[in-house]
């Protein structure tokens, strides 16, 4: 399976803003349904945010980053981006980008199910 990569996570402070990159070289994202998930120690991985495939893509957010979080494609650099805003001490986490590669329904899937292709992780830290 193609390999994905994770950049832009670090430490920042409460209220701070960060970004989240997925990259796939040599392979097109734009076909795939695409997900950002993360885990907290000590808890389940969780779904944050996923993005269709389709044209005008739709979008998908768990209540918890709901109106903080922002998903999206750059078709051009076929990535796909995390902007993370507000950020408090509870989206502390690895958070890992994810890809749907099977997935063949029209939608932006939540569910850790829908997806088969993983990113190493990177590591987001909230505090002050």
């Amino acid at each position: 399976q193609p390999h994905l990569e994770e950049f832009g996570g670090g430490l920042v402070q409460p209220g701070e803003s960060l970004r989240l990159t997925c990259a796939s070289p040599g392979f097109s994202l734009r076909h795939y349904a695409m997900g950002w998930f993360r885990q907290a120690t000590g808890k389940e991985r969780e779904g944050v945010a996923s993005i269709s495939s389709e044209s005008g893509p739709t979008t998908t957010y768990a209540d918890s980053v709901k109106g903080r979080f922002t998903i999206s494609r750059d078709y051009a650099a076929n990535t796909v981006s995390l902007q993370m805003s507000g950020l408090t001490p509870a989206d502390t986490a690895v958070y890992y980008c994810a890809a749907a590669w099977a997935y063949n329904k029209v939608g932006a899937p939540l569910g850790a199910d829908d997806y088969d292709g993983w990113g190493q992780g990177i590591q987001v830290t909230v505090s002050s």
